[in-house]
């Protein structure tokens, strides 16, 4: 059987709330594309109905599959399990509770068609004109997340105002050579992830995306402080040569 085109990989934690319903609108975009594609939901330790309810929507969809991990280990370590156990030529994560739609796949298709490796949606005007946030996060998180742009942007990733956002695709050869490597299982997988393309010289596409904050987000002030911990120890691995 022929690897699909595109794989879209879903990280779930404690989703039951909001995962049939993300599920059900991309299960309705893909089936009016006309290329092959799968879907993986992936948990991470879930307490609730998460993987239930994937599976039951799993058995009326053979392209969606799920891989249930009974223990908690971060976002960065079940998006890594899922983008490596994908087949997909493109390879993107989304986030469950659908912040991002779906159809901003377009985009991203466009992009890799253009000869990117790497393709990431922001939320951020200075990196995408057009890119907008329906429901703009509280002053606090948006001033957290400007004052750790800024130290992603001298350590790692200078350039790109936001590294964060939970839509990002790769081809198949840069999901292998980046996620076999990155050992981050939490916040800052995603500067993990992007500061290692840069490092390799994968050519990295922004496009704009329309985002929608979720007030049950699962963020809180430990994972902004998280997540810039471990961007210094993505410089440190870089400048010692760990990722060789």
């Amino acid at each position: 059987m022929d690897n699909p085109f595109v794989s879209i990989i879903i990280p779930a934690y404690n989703e039951e709330k909001r995962i049939g319903k993300t599920l059900a609108r991309v299960r309705e975009y893909l089936g009016e594309q006309q290329y092959s594609h799968e879907v993986l939901v992936v948990t991470d330790g879930a307490h609730d109905n998460t993987a239930v309810i994937a599976k039951e929507a799993a058995r009326e969809w053979p392209q969606l599959w799920v891989l249930e991990n009974k223990e908690n280990h971060g976002k960065g370590f079940v998006v890594r399990q899922g983008m490596l156990a994908a087949k997909g030529e493109i390879r993107v994560f989304t986030d469950a509770d659908n912040s991002t739609d779906i159809g901003h796949l377009e985009k991203m298709l466009a992009k890799f068609k253009e000869g990117f490796e790497v393709v990431i949606g922001s939320r951020e005007a200075k990196d995408a004109p057009g890119a907008t946030q329906a429901v703009p996060q509280s002053s606090f998180k948006r001033l957290l997340g400007d004052m750790g742009n800024l130290v992603i942007q001298i350590l790692v990733l200078p350039g790109i105002w936001d590294t964060q956002a939970g839509f990002k695709g790769f081809s198949a050869e840069a999901t292998q050579k980046i996620f076999s490597k990155t050992t981050i299982n939490r916040w800052g997988f995603d500067v993990e992830a992007l500061a290692l393309a840069k490092h390799w010289g994968y050519k990295i596409g922004i496009i704009p995306i329309y985002w929608k904050n979720d007030a049950e987000s699962h963020v809180k002030l430990s994972g902004y402080v998280g997540a810039l911990l471990e961007t210094f120890k993505v410089r440190w691995n870089l400048w010692t040569g760990r990722y060789k």
